[in-house]
């Protein structure tokens, strides 16, 4: 499960990063993180009255963030806390969000009960860690409740009978711009976090999305799937192969969280697609096809055999063009289509991250207006 669409990571967010060059990003926490330590809050107010403020948990790693709370309140034998999420400088859609919890004590052998409050998604398809029907708070964040409430009865020599609401206010709509609809978690976010730290730029959410996409596609008995860069390249290819939503991975620059997850959990067959500047980046051998991580190397257009035929001044024109589009149209007006080499290319790179995995790969490189200029197969 994951927030993420630009996976818990909208890059319109970059006001947060314009940074100084070589200025370290600051680090950040976790939703699960922010549930866990406002849970134990709550926990804490329940049994003796008092909100902890600052709260101070131990994460999985050991680290032992303290967190501000955002507000409290107990009455009537319930206790809520709430604390605002920080995620460092990392782009995430969550960043400033509120995660609120709600406890109250249960019934003797309740046990310990999650509840998704507002904000907060619930389960509707299968194929991801938790089963249809459960709220979308993740395993590790509800391991990290469950050792707090634990802890915090056994020293009150209670029982650990009790139920956690996690709540997000605004989560529905900030919901709407991750990949949590494609997933089939409805209603809101997901809690995640499995070391909760939020290192920036770490994309692990991201990556976790085009897993638990994989795991949905996987249970849902697809035998061929469909990862993009884009929307403009997947609407694309989706209607050129007639895929079903569920085959839609959201690739984005990931092609190495793609591939190698893949790799062993395999599905028969793979489109992967793109734009040209992209997909270049991919022929090379290129993982993370994110502008500031990889670039297109000129060089290797020049190089490549469908090019023997260019002038030295149209070899010239393309190792200095500004862009990878550029170079591409200097081809094309000396008669010259680098699609096909760079489509094929790629197709191999791709053959080659997957290894001996059975799966067969095809590639369409697609126009910014969404034409196919190249398919390898």
């Amino acid at each position: 499960m994951s927030d993420a669409k630009q996976p818990n990571q909208p890059h319109e967010e970059q006001h947060r990063l314009d940074k100084p060059d070589g200025a370290p990003l600051r680090k950040g926490w976790t939703t699960g993180a922010c549930a866990t330590a406002a849970t134990k809050a709550a926990m804490t107010a329940l049994i003796t009255g008092h909100f902890p403020d600052p709260v101070t948990i131990t994460l999985p790693r050991g680290e032992c963030p303290a967190f501000a709370l955002a507000t409290e309140d107990l009455k009537d034998g319930v206790a809520i806390a709430g604390i605002v999420k920080d995620a460092g400088d990392d782009p995430d859609v969550t960043h400033g969000a509120t995660v609120i919890s709600t406890v109250r004590l249960l019934p003797p052998k309740s046990g310990i009960r999650f509840v998704a409050g507002h904000g907060v998604g619930t389960i509707t398809k299968p194929g991801l860690p938790l089963g249809v029907g459960e709220p979308a708070i993740n395993p590790v964040p509800r391991q990290m409740m469950t050792a707090v409430i634990e802890a915090l009865c056994s020293q009150a020599g209670i029982s650990a009978d009790v139920e956690v609401t996690i709540s997000i206010p605004g989560g529905e709509e900030l919901a709407a711009k991750t990949w949590n609809p494609r997933l089939g978690i409805l209603g809101g976010l997901s809690v995640l976090g499995t070391t909760g730290v939020v290192h920036p730029f770490s994309c692990a959410a991201w990556i976790h999305s085009i897993h638990r996409g994989i795991d949905v596609a996987r249970a849902a008995g697809m035998t061929h799937v469909l990862g993009a860069t884009g929307s403009t390249s997947e609407k694309t290819a989706q209607a050129f192969h007639n895929l079903p939503e569920t085959a839609l991975l959201d690739m984005g620059d990931f092609a190495g969280g793609l591939l190698k997850y893949l790799r062993a959990h395999p599905v028969p067959r793979l489109t992967i697609a793109g734009g040209f500047a992209k997909l270049t980046k991919l022929a090379q051998g290129a993982l993370d096809l994110h502008s500031s991580r990889s670039q297109v190397d000129l060089g290797f257009l020049v190089s490549l055999p469908v090019c023997e035929a260019l002038s030295p001044a149209a070899r010239n024109l393309m190792l200095n063009a500004n862009t990878a589009l550029e170079a591409y149209k200097i081809a094309s007006e000396n008669d010259i289509d680098l699609g096909p080499s760079v489509a094929a290319l790629a197709r191999l790179a791709a053959l080659s991250i997957l290894r001996n995995a059975p799966i067969s790969v095809d590639v369409i490189i697609t126009d910014r207006q969404g034409k196919i200029i190249a398919h390898a197969t």
